[in-house]
């Protein structure tokens, strides 16, 4: 006669999680995950912005499990409430980097002084310019670009940290440094003339 086996409660899933049992981190995950990532995607969209966010979740979770406690709630509000401290923090740093490229601009333009430019206008001028681009260009092409550049990650590091294939990853960088190249050598043609 074999034993019958049967999935642990909920209650279970987060006394195991708590005690730093990894396969209840992967119960915990397969069981609510998706409605991590729900609020991960009625925030930011579809996309890797989403798909980093249930991450850190999970992993702030995981690395955090000391600080929950089940007389406080189950397990599920406590990782609601964790997601949603990463969506604001994720909002933050795009306001960041927003204010940033809007500072970026308000410098270019008060460099941009009519005796002609100098070098620095110019690198700010250009720096403008390529902001602009990274605007342009959709996800997750702009998000693989700034991993690669702005965090110096390997191909392989992002296929990691995205789950999108390395040959992907390569593709899109190759794609996409082309066409910053054509739009910008066609943007300082226009300058120029």
């Amino acid at each position: 006669m074999s034993a019958v086996t049967t999935d642990p409660d909920d209650a279970e899933v987060a006394r195991r999680f708590a005690a730093g049992d990894e396969q209840a981190l992967a119960l915990a995950y397969e069981r609510w995950a998706g409605q991590v990532h729900g609020m991960a995607v009625r925030a930011f969209g579809p996309g890797p912005d989403a798909e980093d966010v249930t991450q850190q979740t999970f992993v702030s979770a995981w690395t955090g499990r000391a600080g929950y406690s089940a007389a406080a709630g189950p397990l599920p509000a406590w990782l609601v409430g964790i997601c949603r401290h990463k969506i604001a923090d994720n909002w933050a740093k795009l306001e960041r980097q927003r204010r940033s490229a809007e500072a970026v601009a308000a410098d270019a333009r008060s460099a941009a002084a009519p005796t002609g430019g100098d070098g620095l206008a110019g690198a700010v001028a250009d720096r403008v310019l390529l902001l602009g681009e990274l605007n342009r260009i959709g996800q997750p092409q702009r998000r693989i670009i700034e991993l690669a550049f702005f965090e110096d990650l390997t191909h392989a590091q992002i296929a990691a940290r995205t789950g999108i294939p390395l040959g992907t990853v390569k593709s899109h960088i190759r794609r996409t440094l082309e066409r910053l190249r054509d739009r910008l050598e066609v943007d300082g043609a226009a300058l120029r003339s």
